[in-house]
């Protein structure tokens, strides 16, 4: 199935040079005096569904902007291409591939084509198959080489492999089982490895090694690392089936290491690292919280698939945030967007959306090749609040660039201290608050009076006091971190991010930026070991591994 619609400038569509000379129109539009004026601003810019509220009323919008916005979206096709996306229709089109992630979550009875192959059976073939060993191994069936049950699940993976599993373990904590411990191994970094090794026991653990091809250079470096580590701890070749499986589309490879092939779970091409934590990638996912509660996150996902496909995009959430961030991003000169979670659990919610984002839109030519003369994907950026109250947050307050800001908050905590969720909570609000209605001279002025400086102290201090609010932020709130509303959480980033890359004509789903390095590095690699005596393109690659060997000869 062909991807549907022909490449396009956006910027020479007639929705897109409205919304050029609405955004002039709007000249200096003030948040403030927008809710002044517009009691009922709140209800008219927020929504809830999936088990998350939106409120995107602090935004520099108009009824008038969101029907513009609306207007580009359904101009550029977004609509036909949904519709492909859950289709199979070959929306990777540098590759020739479908998207199919949202089929990782569908309900078996339904039926999703793969080059007229229906690959729902083996989708839920593979669940089966991840439940029984799940279930093996917290059941204390599964024994390690000295029949000890398995304690520790190290998952080895990089990228998607590891971003996604690892958020979503850390924030479903509170859904965790006894008895297993769930631990992530990703940098090619000895350190890391040395860390890691120190904590566990090679008897009572159990390693996933998590490669579609199964030469991905960190993860088989750590998982023969770890054969080694294993091996030394008292281990044996005859036993390693005991403390190996893989997720790989390699067979061949996974069993050459020694891993049993009925321990092998598959991966698709039609499934890209970073949308596969839904596959059998989230193995750690469901080693920590159980199979149940794995589903229930597949479920969340599901809902809001459900949501994308069919919510008029005024009331899509997805689409909503696509296009407030083409408004700040094309319209606005906004190069960055903040990730701000108040939420310990969320805590790295901002690195996944990282990649998410930056390696699906980071792209500078559409599906055709040609190439793009505007801004497409920002740099995602962020962390967990209070902290960045007292790092960043005076960049966001006071800085001369335009950041739009995401704030994510729970309504309450799994573990409640005194007041503790109550401040944090106030905080997540205040911030968004202090964002929109910032400090004006006069305000900074009247404060430093009724502290009773003087008025040359008050002159020479107000100034530096103004914060100029106006700044854009969206508050996501849910009643609970849980697996169905975090699968829902997930899952509206992946689809705003795809309804962006539509707008633009880009291509969500190949990352070719990330395959140079890789392709230099082993030429790198093999200059500094001295495989490869030949002189580097650059003078200062090659400078810089000529210091590397002369410290290693020293």
């Amino acid at each position: 199935m062909q991807y549907p619609q022909s490449p396009f400038d956006v910027t020479q569509l007639p929705s897109w040079q409205a919304l050029a000379a609405h955004r002039e129109s709007l000249g200096s539009f003030s948040m403030r005096e927008a809710f002044a004026e517009q009691p009922e601003r709140f209800d008219e810019f927020s929504l809830k569904d999936c088990g998350l509220f939106l409120d995107y009323s602090k935004n520099l919008i108009t009824t008038q902007t969101r029907e513009l916005l609306v207007g580009l979206a359904r101009e550029a096709g977004l609509e036909r291409a949904i519709h492909a996306l859950y289709d199979g229709a070959l929306v990777n089109a540098s590759e020739r591939r479908p998207a199919l992630h949202t089929a990782l979550r569908r309900p078996i009875g339904d039926k999703v084509l793969v080059d007229g192959v229906d690959v729902m059976p083996e989708v839920h073939r593979v669940l089966n198959q991840m439940t029984e060993l799940v279930g093996r191994v917290h059941d204390g069936l599964w024994r390690g080489y000295s029949e000890k049950p398995i304690t520790d699940v190290v998952n080895i993976g990089i990228g998607g492999s590891f971003l996604g599993p690892q958020l979503v373990s850390e924030a479903l904590l509170p859904f965790a089982q006894r008895g297993v411990r769930c631990h992530y191994l990703a940098n090619i970094d000895g350190s890391e490895f040395h860390e890691l090794s120190a904590k566990l026991r090679a008897e009572t653990t159990l390693f996933i090694v998590s490669s579609k091809t199964f030469n991905t250079l960190e993860t088989l470096k750590n998982a023969q690392a770890a054969r080694g580590w294993y091996l030394a701890q008292g281990g044996t070749e005859g036993e390693l089936h005991r403390h190996f499986i893989a997720v790989s589309s390699n067979t061949p490879a996974a069993v050459a290491f020694g891993i049993r092939e009925e321990n092998i779970l598959p991966m698709w091409d039609w499934v890209g690292g970073r949308y596969s934590l839904w596959s059998a990638i989230g193995m750690p996912i469901a080693m920590s919280i159980g199979m149940s509660n794995f589903k229930e996150l597949l479920s969340g996902a599901y809902r809001m698939d459900q949501h994308f496909q069919n919510a008029p995009f005024e009331r899509n959430m997805p689409v909503l945030l696509a296009l407030l961030g083409i408004w700040y991003g094309n319209f606005w000169g906004a190069q960055s967007q903040a990730i701000l979670p108040y939420d310990h659990y969320l805590r790295n919610i901002t690195k996944h959306l990282q990649q998410l984002d930056m390696e699906s839109n980071g792209k500078r030519v559409r599906q055709d090749g040609s190439a793009v003369d505007f801004q497409t994907g920002p740099v995602i950026w962020g962390g967990v609040g209070c902290n960045g109250q007292h790092a960043y947050h005076q960049l966001l307050h006071q800085g001369t660039q335009l950041i739009p800001a995401d704030f994510i908050v729970p309504v309450s905590s799994y573990n409640p201290v005194a007041d503790h969720h109550q401040w944090l909570f106030a905080n997540c609000l205040s911030q968004s608050q202090a964002l929109m209605l910032g400090k004006t001279l006069h305000e900074a002025e009247r404060e430093l009076r009724d502290q009773g400086l003087g008025e040359d102290e008050v002159q020479r201090l107000a100034a530096h006091k103004v914060v100029p609010g106006n700044r854009p932020s969206n508050t996501l709130v849910m009643e609970r971190v849980s697996p169905r509303r975090l699968g829902a959480l997930i899952a509206l980033y992946e689809h705003k991010v795809f309804a962006q890359s539509v707008i633009w004509g880009t291509n969500a789903f190949d990352q070719w930026g990330v395959e140079l390095g890789k392709q230099l590095g082993k030429g790198v690699y093999s200059r500094l070991v001295g495989s490869d005596t030949g002189a580097a393109e650059d003078g200062s690659t090659q400078g810089l591994i000529d210091f590397f060997r002369g410290r290693h000869r020293g």
